[in-house]
């Protein structure tokens, strides 16, 4: 089988990795890749994932058995649709079905109309009308650009000029289009979770959950980013918790989507607020997350290929899910600026790393034998070990033999 990988990214890297692990497999391609896919198999270099009408001859020209698709820009531009019409064989949500990502608006209409606990909303496409329903909330305030923002349209304060600065910041094209509609929410209170499923119509298998950090700085502070770092498993999560979400959550937005002509078939991410009246949805992604990925994906003793195979075919129930005991930490490390204005084209110097130690590129490239930086968050360091504690301890004496100028990360992940 030879596998189309599309994306570039640290998630795309721990998910090519392995996805070439499967006796299946003979090629995982990527497209456009990094250096680190580099080593998996070939990049298709050249081609911006979004493009759908390139992708879709690539994969043809190709022979392609297999499209897996990673990050969301693909998928709210309709690739899957596009290969779906040429016969490809596709992992990933339609155009549609992606809107559970693509617009929190729409996100939000389909929890209430699924009966699915979430945070209070209303959203706004006028700068006024936001303006006034932010004035009579109390704080902390949530404010969001309904479009896709790479993590980064997000804004959670206390101060109410900070906020009213966000939503101005929208409209005025802050976020591009992504903001030409704000959402207002109650704030959730409570510890973060994310959940994972592979999702084909209403069959359901769920994977191991994960938590992750947005937040920039050690103890939460700092404006939001795409994710500074994660860990697995999740210690002292309420029992069943996989479980009550698959049934409460998961199950009745598939129903929801298909009765309104958006089957959905791919990864779904949910993230879940565990507040002192039960779980809350906070937002839902149509892939694996980023950087949960990579603390998961290591944890699956299971083919991924047959996990998805399962779901094309449309019955996930035979499908096998095991996981390893060993825990699993991942340390990010952002550019200098990163998330407002990161800067790239540092050389990156990486030492002996312990073979119990992943690294996932995400921000690299390639110049002759120089590794630079490319982008925000430039490297995943993952630490495996019997325990967190043992698995964090190895993520981080690694980080310490890995460096570029300007180079941040957080010094708290999986404390």
């Amino acid at each position: 089988m030879r596998i189309l990988l599309v994306g570039g990214g640290g998630r795309e890297h721990a998910l090519g990795w392995k996805l070439a692990t499967s006796p299946r497999v003979r090629e995982v391609l990527s497209l456009p890749g990094n250096p680190g896919l580099a080593r998996v198999g070939p990049m298709v270099e050249g081609i911006d994932p979004a493009t759908v009408g390139a992708v879709t001859a690539a994969a043809t020209a190709l022979k392609i058995d297999l499209v897996v698709i990673g990050p969301e820009q693909p998928l709210a531009a309709g690739l899957v649709d596009a290969l779906v019409a040429q016969r490809i064989p596709v992992w990933g949500p339609t155009r549609a079905a992606t809107m559970l990502e693509s617009s929190k608006s729409f996100a939000k209409g389909v929890m209430d109309r699924a009966g699915v606990p979430t945070a209070r909303w209303a959203s706004f496409d006028d700068e006024q009308s936001a303006l006034g329903y932010l004035r009579s909330l109390p704080g902390p305030l949530v404010v969001k650009a309904d479009g896709l923002a790479a993590g980064k349209g997000v804004l959670v304060t206390e101060d109410p000029g900070q906020a009213e600065a966000w939503v101005r910041r929208c409209f005025a094209g802050g976020f591009g289009s992504a903001g030409n509609t704000v959402v207002i929410e109650d704030y959730l209170e409570g510890p973060e979770v994310s959940v994972f499923a592979v999702c084909a119509g209403e069959s359901v298998k769920s994977l191991a959950p994960a938590r992750d950090y947005k937040r920039l700085l050690a103890a939460d502070q700092g404006p939001n980013t795409g994710g500074m770092g994660s860990y697995s498993p999740v210690p002292g999560l309420p029992a069943g918790l996989n479980d009550e979400t698959v049934d409460r959550v998961i199950v009745p937005i598939l129903r929801t989507l298909a009765s309104e002509g958006r089957p959905y078939r791919g990864f779904l991410y949910v993230g879940l607020v565990i507040t002192p009246s039960g779980p809350q949805v906070l937002e839902f992604n149509c892939r694996l997350g980023d950087p949960e990925a990579q603390v998961i994906l290591p944890r699956l003793e299971s083919d991924l290929v047959d996990l998805i195979e399962a779901g094309l075919a449309g019955d996930l129930s035979p499908a096998e899910v095991a996981w390893s005991t060993d825990a699993a930490v991942n340390v990010v490390l952002a550019a200098d600026g990163y998330p407002e204005a990161p800067r790239s084209g540092d050389p990156i110097t990486i030492g002996n790393l312990d073979p119990s130690v992943l690294l996932f590129h995400a921000g690299t490239r390639q110049e002759g034998k120089n590794l630079l930086s490319s982008g925000g968050r430039v490297l995943n360091v993952v630490g495996l070990g019997q325990n967190l504690a043992e698995a964090r301890a190895t993520a981080y004496e690694a980080v310490g033999h890995i460096n570029f100028d300007g180079m941040q990360y957080r010094r708290d992940i999986a404390l």
